[in-house]
């Protein structure tokens, strides 16, 4: 019998998903750069309009979140993901295409900003909850890890590629490249052939008469706030978020302003320090199966802290060594973290509660983000692009607290699933959880 390994390098539908996402992955790393650059250097946009621009595009998180998962609860995730994809793509060509016009404005981009990334609600709610229908159970971590890969090797090659790309293009020129792999990403997408069954909008998966759209929003919190595991990763998450936010919101115009780096040397300083990331992908599931899960968890979290304190002391005449060291480090913890945590919610959690989980787990851990950008954006207005780094580094160390307290840093493997609708149970004295199968939770996911 194959391993889980072997049978998904096997598995023809997983291969198409994750070819869709190594491509769009990179050309996204190239928009990532791009942007912030054109309100930078084309539009001379302040520090505080800078951070904006990562604001607004976090902000539907906290306004679609919580509804986006009960409708993909209620609808087959594929088409969400392809829609998703042709959306944002047409979306950011618009950038070029009011650029060659001559006019191109901050306030377009603020658009941008916001509607791919209500696009971008829909889509990761549906990403996050397709893997477990795609895959089997024993292969989550697997299948994350792979994933994973992809995101941080498109991390680490990204932004180099991106940085030529915008010497040789411009920076709104280049977005175009991130626009075409959209496009291929929702067709490689669209060629997956398992089947996905079509949920009943009216009738659950229990034969249960749904409830309103509001009731199962319902729902979908209190299966999170009410499981101590869930509860202990989103407050560990988001307080991780918010103060990293705060940190990194006005980075690039630090590292332009402050730090005197050129675009060139930015797409360096990421794709080196993205290695950590790639270390990260490569080892995240051997560290669980060495240490336990749950201490895995802990402690990729504490790691992501120094990592911040590596940019408050880079010095000027000489900041690369520093900040390519704090890539790594933050690239390393945040990938082992994210690996870890989020096979373990797709594995706890029913499949009628996916999608509600999931949009649960974005609503809380991303929904911090815009107000950490907007805070740091102030704090580096008012104070210093500097002072919002300190900010951030000494906050982010409240982020392993919540785990600390939670039973989730007494688990060694992966648990059974749970119900929706029942209690967690306690982990007994000897670390080994409890989880019968009828009882019932940088970026960080």
């Amino acid at each position: 019998m194959d391993t889980p390994s072997q049978s998904l390098r096997r598995h023809p539908d997983f291969l198409k998903l994750w070819t869709a996402e190594t491509i769009s992955q990179f050309g996204t790393q190239v928009s990532l750069l791009a942007i912030p650059l054109v309100a930078v250097t084309l539009l001379q946009a302040s520090p505080f309009e800078v951070a904006l621009l990562g604001t607004v595009e976090f902000l539907p998180f906290i306004l679609f979140s919580l509804p986006a998962g009960a409708w993909v609860d209620r609808l087959r995730r594929r088409p969400i993901l392809i829609a998703g994809d042709i959306g944002r793509g047409i979306l950011l060509l618009s950038i070029p295409i009011a650029f060659e016009a001559g006019d191109l404005t901050i306030w377009q981009l603020y658009v941008v900003g916001f509607v791919t990334g209500t696009l971008t609600v829909f889509f990761d709610v549906a990403y996050q909850s397709y893997l477990p229908s795609l895959v089997e159970r024993d292969q989550l971590v697997e299948g994350n890890s792979k994933l994973e890969i992809t995101r941080t090797l498109a991390q680490t090659a990204g932004p180099a590629i991106g940085g030529g790309l915008i010497g040789i293009l411009t920076a709104p020129l280049a977005i175009v490249v991130d626009s075409i792999s959209y496009g291929v990403s929702a067709l490689f997408v669209s060629q997956i052939r398992r089947r996905e069954p079509t949920p009943d909008r009216h009738v659950d998966e229990q034969g249960r008469q749904r409830e309103g759209l509001r009731r199962e929003v319902s729902a979908g919190l209190r299966f999170v706030l009410g499981n101590r595991y869930l509860r202990g990763i989103a407050a560990s998450t988001g307080t991780s978020n918010l103060f990293g936010s705060i940190a990194f919101a006005t980075y690039i115009v630090y590292a332009v302003r402050a730090l005197g780096l050129t675009p060139a040397e930015i797409g360096l300083v990421f794709g080196l320090g993205n290695l950590g990331a790639v270390a990260g992908a490569l080892s995240g599931d051997r560290w669980a199966r060495r240490f336990g899960l749950g201490r895995t968890i802990v402690v990729s979290m504490f790691l992501f802290t120094p990592g911040i304190f590596l940019v408050a002391v880079a010095p000027r005449a000489f900041p690369v060594p520093f900040l390519v060291a704090s890539g790594l480090l933050t690239g390393f913890s945040t990938v082992v973290y994210n690996i870890n945590q989020v096979s373990f919610r797709q594995a706890i959690t029913p499949a009628t509660m996916q999608g509600r989980m999931n949009a649960t787990m974005r609503f809380v851990v991303w929904g911090t983000i815009p107000i950490g950008q907007v805070i740091g954006g102030i704090i580096a207005t008012a104070v210093g692009l500097s002072a919002a780094i300190w900010v951030g580094a000494f906050g982010s160390l409240l982020a392993v607290v919540p785990l600390l307290l939670s039973p989730i840093r007494t688990l060694t493997t992966m648990p059974e699933p749970i119900d929706a609708g029942q209690p967690i149970a306690e982990p007994p004295g000897d670390g080994a959880p409890d989880l019968p199968p009828d009882a019932p939770s940088v970026l960080q996911r």
